[in-house]
């Protein structure tokens, strides 16, 4: 069924409604009326019209205003209103001073016709501003469907991930039993099957915590413990932690922590993960023999730390600096077969940096490799916070 527009006509002039009414109705609107200020409000908010038409200078009733503000005030409470600020509003008026046609644009008109009015002019500009109206609902509708269906997605996701948590940890258990030899003895074959199988797992069972940690972050669900990190000491450990792995890959790394680089306040576990992504990133995400450099110096701009993880990899095109920083989005690398990514690493180090009132963004160039930059202040707003608080 073809929605027909409904129209509000507010004039205190019989024959001026009467007139708009004619127009309208041989234009094919439904039309209603109103006689002064009140009246006018309360059928905007009972009938949700398409399309407001009113004269500036009619009876303000309890509207508190001069009467010949009257309109200004109406449309001012209509754009106030969340039922009724995308109504579109026409001052229809026999005043034709700039002071008014000013006036109408601060009260939120959309357009100003002075009488006589033209009907072919009247009749352009209300079809006009209606497609505009009908434009803007159809996005609104879309938008109010899509982050629905975003909330659909997200409570399934972790509802699956929440399921799959605990027959996982079972799997994983099982394989460590087998692998010590608790069923029996067990051939080199079957112990590098079971070590494959029990590493993939362990993947798995990782993945799904970053899921976990990602929907906590969102939802502002997730205190931080925070305790005093020396950036020359936090690097090292790090770098200490990953030793086997990067003579596995063949890695070289270079450390660079400035003596001027400040202590800061943070959560040391959310941090080790970010380092942990940035690395993991750089090291399968390079062939062989990577070169890896972690710096550390003192943020000038906020008096901060800035860290940054560069590796001398095949980069990242300019399209993905953003967008790799999304859930489940990731820089398309077909020149790099074993990388398998499920798009949260990036997204959860976003969400972990800015939960420290930090951020985080990346310097790429194909070819060149890619420097991860992490600003992050000594202190999290959140702990300032409370401090002032006293708490």
């Amino acid at each position: 069924m073809t929605h027909v527009p409904l129209i509000l006509v507010a004039d205190d002039v019989p024959a001026n409604v009467e007139l708009l009414y004619d127009q309208l109705a041989m234009l094919g609107y439904r039309v209603i009326s109103a006689t002064d200020g009140p009246s006018a409000v309360e059928m905007c908010f009972a009938n949700k019209p398409d399309l407001c038409i009113l004269d500036v200078a009619m009876p303000a009733g309890s509207l508190r205003v001069d009467d010949r503000s009257t309109g200004f005030e109406v449309c001012r409470r209509l754009k106030r209103d969340p039922r009724t600020e995308r109504i579109p509003v026409i001052f229809v008026t026999a005043l034709n001073d700039t002071t008014d046609r000013v006036k109408a644009i601060e009260a939120g008109g959309d357009d100003f016709l002075t009488k006589p009015h033209n009907r072919q002019i009247l009749s352009a500009r209300v079809r006009s501003l209606l497609r505009l109206k009908f434009a803007t609902d159809a996005l609104d509708d879309s938008y109010r469907k899509l982050r629905e269906l975003e909330k659909v997605r997200d409570d399934l996701m972790k509802m699956i991930v929440h399921d799959l948590k605990t027959p996982l940890t079972s799997v994983l258990a099982s394989l460590e039993m087998a692998l010590d030899g608790d069923f029996g003895a067990v051939s080199e074959m079957q112990r590098r099957v079971l070590g494959d199988a029990e590493s993939k797992a362990e993947d798995l069972l990782g993945l799904i915590g970053d899921l976990l940690e990602v929907a906590r972050i969102e939802e502002n669900a997730i205190d931080l413990d925070l305790s005093p990190i020396a950036p020359g000491a936090f690097v090292t450990e790090i770098v200490h932690e990953w030793d086997v792995r990067f003579q596995q890959e063949g890695a070289t790394v270079f450390v660079d922590v400035a003596e001027d680089a400040p202590v800061i306040n943070a959560d040391k576990g959310l941090l080790k993960r970010v380092f942990a992504n940035l690395i993991q990133n750089a090291l399968t995400h390079t062939r062989s023999g990577v070169q890896i450099t972690i710096l550390a110096h003192r943020d000038t701009a906020t008096g901060g730390i800035l860290f940054t993880v560069a590796d001398n990899g095949p980069g990242i095109p300019p399209e993905y600096h953003e967008l790799i920083f999304r859930k489940f989005e990731r820089a398309k690398q077909p020149e790099v077969p074993r990388v398998r990514s499920s798009g949260l690493g990036l997204a959860f180090c976003k969400l972990a940096v800015e939960v420290h009132g930090g951020r985080i963004w990346v310097r790429s160039t194909e070819g060149k490799g890619s420097q991860f930059h992490m600003a992050l202040p000594v202190n999290p707003p959140m702990q300032e916070l409370a401090a002032a608080r006293g708490t």
